[in-house]
């Protein structure tokens, strides 16, 4: 592919200010652990929004929902559920407030903070840690695969003359990049530079969205795809026909095995309804919770990720979906490989954005990439160091020291990320393997954690070991089945597996428990504990909010819902469909209005503010001033 002179200097311009941005942070954030992974809890909520989206903002994760929503159409609005994107709506309605309220660092921490410090914590604290390595590294090879195939189109340089060498070649290059100012910058340099990167991307998406606007009518889209297309509802089945269109999009249908999109859907939802229930995952997405200055601001920071992310990401999504549809249905057409469908994003940009305009563009799908890489690079040696090496082998090593071993634990995990990467050909499998196998192990222990007192330390150990050893076998003791499908039966294991250690073992530590009801004070299964903290502190009233917060939750959603599909219905240009988009966000949105952010608190009655770190009492009048 040419790129112009100015092209290629935006390219260096961009790239020049992130290494720039994360050597002026680095300073400032070695001083300390907590300034290296969380910023010293003093980056305001609306900048951890804006970077907590940009890291969710991935160029992988595009390409997958481009081809999805090439494929499927509008009914594409729901895949993403696998992930699932409705859990920051259970974020910001109450958990990311739970999760702040803990006061840690990290998952791995947080597991001592609701268990306490006996031996079963401590197995449960290294599993986390092993959990959150799963992750990361899934992640980061699932970045590497996607900024491989992109940079590989975009760029004008053919570094080898095998194609997947020369897409791993690029990937290798790129994630360097993203290394070293990661590495240097810690929380403060991510957040910093992924600021400047969602600028960046959302200046991109719209001309992006602009470009196709122009270029296609609704006229012509309705040529270029079948009857059904167009509309987000669906019956038993998805009844989408490619025949005479595109052969290979059948083909993809049939190979995903979601044609009986009912039964699909239904199970997207439970899976994704239990999954945001246990919380955030141990990832980028924890440590901005955590990072946050009080617990307000964290499900603040988790309601500004929808408002900014949802529309321009779509905007851009559908832009490059209707180039391709319009224009590139022969190339595409050439082979039924998902690797296809997967580079419809470069070849949408290949032939449809102007000289000069080019260089931004890339730079901002480059920017995507980059701040969710860099996201996930932060995560990583906050575990190792703080919750392995500080906890088990060094524990009175100087801060300076910490951060080092920082710096060289998240150089291995990302050499080993790429290693897995340069052995994956497929997006779509790594997501399958991500969002169905390895979260259907993590699940049940997860869940049972917030709502059930009895639910001890070895039982959180028991089922996330019977998740892990689940996830390794269901999918080699049924090849035939579609990843996705796997979800139950690996759910069920798990928990069989944490109900029975738990009952056969006895209950925690009443005084961690005591500690952890009242400072958090979650709703479910807790009576027996909330007495014992009621008679303590007279003051101290139990969490009745379980059906206002799943209300909110329900509206929530519809919200986030019609956000999405704002930004499709403007690119195709379905006025109609799109005033009623609008007015679902309006009526939603002050319903959230009186209903959720009016009655956001940062602690419980009853909790002692003398406990509150000096950091978060000055950030806020009172320890339970409303918004």
């Amino acid at each position: 592919m040419s790129l112009t002179t100015l092209d290629l200097a935006v390219l260096a311009v961009y790239f020049a200010a992130t290494l720039a941005i994360g050597f002026w942070i680095s300073r400032r954030a070695s001083r300390s652990l907590r300034n290296y992974f969380l910023g010293g809890n003093s980056v305001p909520w609306y900048a951890l929004g804006l970077s907590n989206a940009s890291g969710m903002f991935d160029i992988s994760g595009t390409m997958v929902m481009v081809a999805w929503l090439f494929v499927y159409g509008l009914k594409s609005v729901w895949i993403p559920w696998l992930w699932p994107v409705f859990n920051q709506v259970f974020m910001m309605v109450y958990l990311s407030i739970w999760l702040r309220r803990s006061r840690v660092m990290t998952g791995a921490e947080w597991i001592r903070f609701r268990f306490g410090e006996g031996a079963g914590s401590h197995l449960s604290h290294l599993i986390v840690v092993l959990y959150a390595m799963l992750i990361v590294i899934s992640f980061l090879a699932y970045g590497f695969v996607g900024i491989g195939k992109f940079a590989a189109t975009m760029l004008p340089w053919q570094l080898s003359t095998d194609p997947v060498t020369n897409d791993n070649l690029y990937g290798l290059i790129i994630t360097a990049i993203t290394t070293i100012y990661v590495v240097k910058g810690g929380m403060l340099s991510v957040v910093f530079t992924e600021v400047l990167q969602f600028i960046v991307m959302t200046v991109a998406c719209v001309w992006v969205g602009i470009i196709a606007m122009q270029a296609v009518s609704p006229e012509l889209l309705a040529t270029k795809v079948p009857a059904g297309w167009d509309s987000i509802f669906f019956g038993a089945r998805l009844d989408l026909d490619w025949s005479g269109i595109l052969d290979a999009a059948n083909d993809k249908i049939t190979k995903d095995g979601w044609e009986f999109f009912s039964a699909f859907f239904m199970l997207l939802l439970v899976k994704g309804w239990l999954q945001s229930m246990a919380g955030p995952r141990p990832d980028y997405d924890m440590q901005r919770v955590l990072s946050a200055r009080t617990p307000r601001e964290a499900a603040l920071m988790s309601w500004f990720v929808n408002v900014v992310l949802l529309i321009p990401r779509y905007i851009l999504i559908t832009g490059l979906t209707v180039l391709a549809l319009a224009f590139f249905t022969d190339e595409l057409a050439s082979g039924t490989d998902d690797a296809n469908f997967e580079r419809i994003l470069p070849l949408a940009l290949r032939d449809f954005v102007q000289p000069g305009l080019l260089g931004l563009v890339i730079a901002g799908l480059m920017a995507a990439f980059m701040s969710t890489y860099a996201a996930t690079v932060n995560a990583a040696p906050a575990y190792i160091v703080n919750d392995i090496y500080k906890r088990y082998i060094n524990p009175h090593a100087s801060e300076r020291n910490y951060v080092r071993m920082s710096y060289a634990t998240s150089i291995a995990v990302v050499i080993l990320g790429t290693a897995i990467g340069f052995a994956a050909t497929s997006l779509n499998n790594i997501v399958e393997w991500i969002t169905a196998a390895l979260f259907g192990g993590y699940t049940a222990s997860n869940v049972l954690k917030w709502y059930w007192w009895r639910f001890n330390s070895y039982g959180y150990f028991g089922g996330m070991i019977t998740g892990l050893v689940a996830v390794a076998i269901v999918p080699e003791l049924l090849p035939n089945l579609a990843v996705i499908y796997s979800f139950p039966i690996i759910l069920v294991i798990s928990l069989a597996g944490c109900v029975i250690v738990s009952l056969l073992t006895p209950p925690d530590d009443v005084e961690v428990l005591k500690r952890f009801y009242l400072q958090v004070r979650p709703w479910g299964l807790w009576r027996p504990i909330h007495d014992l903290v009621a008679a303590e502190n007279p003051g101290a009233e139990a969490n009745t909010a379980f059906g206002h917060d799943m209300l909110n939750v329900l509206v929530g959603i519809v919200w986030q819902t019609a956000l999405t599909t704002t930004g499709i219905y403007l690119v195709l240009q379905d006025y109609r469909r799109l005033a009623w988009s609008i007015g679902v966000v309006a009526l939603t949105s002050v319903w959230l209005k009186y209903r959720w952010y009016d009655k956001l608190e940062n602690y419980p009655s009853g909790y002692a503010s003398a406990e509150e770190p000096a950091s978060e009492s000055q950030a806020r009048p009172g320890m339970n001033e409303q918004l």
